[in-house]
């Protein structure tokens, strides 16, 4: 069996996307392949979110927001939008999750906190659907 592949989508993917990808990535490994995208990417990852996942050991400095195209959402098994209200191509086969998550933008590290562990414990979740061997 191919690898599950997930995308995750915000309306700037340069929060709670970029950390639900930094998450997946850090505790699956290679045993999902990984996408984040925005219907209208910012500028760069915000600040305090790349802070408040380098408290935990993961780094997302190098990531950059990346716009959401028909491609992206046909080459995932999971689609995962951040309770942005994203309108995204459906493809039959798919599944698709919203997770309603507090947006991080505008938040100092202390606020992002929350948010980066409640995300944390949605992708252990996930996590163990996507890979149920591994669970």
């Amino acid at each position: 069996m191919s690898k599950p592949s997930v995308l995750f989508v915000c309306v700037h993917n340069a929060g709670r996307s970029q950390m639900a990808a930094g998450w997946l990535r850090h505790l699956a490994g290679d045993a999902v392949e990984v996408r984040s995208a925005g219907s209208i990417p910012g500028a760069q990852v915000n600040p305090a979110a790349v802070a408040a996942m380098a408290e935990v050991g993961i780094d997302i400095s190098d990531q950059h927001p990346k716009v959401l195209t028909t491609d992206a959402v046909e080459a995932s098994d999971v689609v995962i939008t951040m309770g942005c209200g994203d309108a995204c191509p459906v493809f039959p086969g798919k599944r698709y999750l919203d997770w309603a998550l507090e947006d991080p933008a505008g938040k100092d590290v202390e606020s992002v906190r929350p948010i980066r562990d409640e995300i944390e414990s949605r992708i252990r979740g996930l996590l163990v659907e996507l890979t149920p061997a591994a669970g």
